[in-house]
């Protein structure tokens, strides 16, 4: 039976759901935000309260098994992603899930599976693709600006003061068995999604100086060759005596250059420097929730599909040297 509206319960309010994405659930077109789940009471109850969501619990199972609850967003730690999943998916729940996908490439092949044999939808938050600056990005390349693509490079410094990461009260981040890795896992699964999704299939993946820091992953550096012959190089330190943040296409005829956490495009052709400038919006994965609430209904295609994410966190397996 077809679906006329995607009612969402969320499992992990916190400071992500706040203001990124939380409140796409319930401004999007034939969306409706109806059940929340914390574990700390008194924080979902003031979530619900303030988001006007009708009903909240600190009950993962009760949350999963409202019955008038058809799809969920999970937004815990990423240790838990996998099991949350695998139920919601079970319940027949369809699935909106936070980056990264799960832990590591072994979880990651349960989940491709579970979705195969299943009934229900996945699609995964790798919101960036969506947003302006990097959908022009796509856009520049598809037009072919800067002629054939030959490689790209990514460079990510962050001293102990900056602020990419985002900050909680227990730094989960740096706990592998919650997180996976170190801050890499963070932020790179967006990064590296985007890598793919502007270049497409891979023909190899190399970690470089793995043994440095195979245990903090605080640096993290390897190479992707693209099948298209776009070769790849990424390099993230975090615990650098200087914040940097850019990502570099060049091409036969010039460049596009870009920050993550920026808003504009540089691209440079022969002697011409062109700038684009953008806007971010306030909840910056209410585009993406759209387009994920109309696959939901089978108005278009999936945004962004497990196996694309099975591929990103293959990419980070290998660099980070996870067996």
């Amino acid at each position: 039976m077809s679906k006329k509206n995607i009612n969402w319960g969320i499992i992990g309010c916190g400071d992500v759901a706040e203001i990124k994405s939380g409140p796409a659930f319930y401004k999007v077109e034939n969306s409706s935000l109806i059940n929340v789940m914390r574990r700390n009471e008194e924080k979902v109850k003031d979530f619900a309260k303030r988001h006007k969501v009708a009903n909240w619990t600190t009950n993962v199972s009760e949350l999963i098994n409202d019955k008038n609850v058809n799809a969920i967003y999970i937004a815990t730690p990423p240790s838990s992603h996998l099991e949350y999943a695998l139920q919601a998916l079970k319940a027949g729940k369809d699935v909106y899930l936070e980056k990264p996908m799960v832990l590591n490439s072994k979880e990651a092949k349960v989940l491709s599976e579970a979705v195969v044999k299943g009934n229900n939808k996945v699609t995964i938050a790798h919101y960036r693709r969506s947003l302006p600056v990097f959908f022009k990005v796509k856009e520049l390349l598809l037009l072919n600006t800067i002629g054939k693509v030959t490689s790209a490079k990514i460079t990510i410094a962050q001293s102990k003061k900056a602020n990419i990461i985002a900050k909680t009260d227990v730094n989960w981040r740096i706990d592998p068995a919650i997180s996976g890795g170190g801050y890499f896992h963070d932020i790179a699964p967006h990064q590296l999604d985007l890598m793919y999704y502007y270049f497409g299939d891979i023909a190899s993946i190399k970690s470089i100086d793995l043994e440095k820091n195979k245990v903090s992953n605080e640096v993290v550096k390897g190479e992707i060759q693209f099948k298209n012959g776009v070769q790849f190089n990424g390099s993230w330190d975090f615990n650098a005596a200087e914040d940097a943040d850019n990502c570099t296409i060049i091409g036969e005829k010039g460049s596009i250059s870009f920050s993550f956490y920026g808003e504009k495009v540089i691209v440079k052709v022969d002697e011409s420097v062109k700038t684009y400038q953008f806007s971010n919006p306030k909840h910056v994965q209410q585009a993406m929730i759209e387009k994920t609430v109309g696959y939901f209904l089978g108005n278009n295609e999936n945004p962004c599909t497990v196996n694309e994410a099975v591929i990103v966190t293959k990419i980070m397996d290998v660099f980070c040297g996870i067996d």
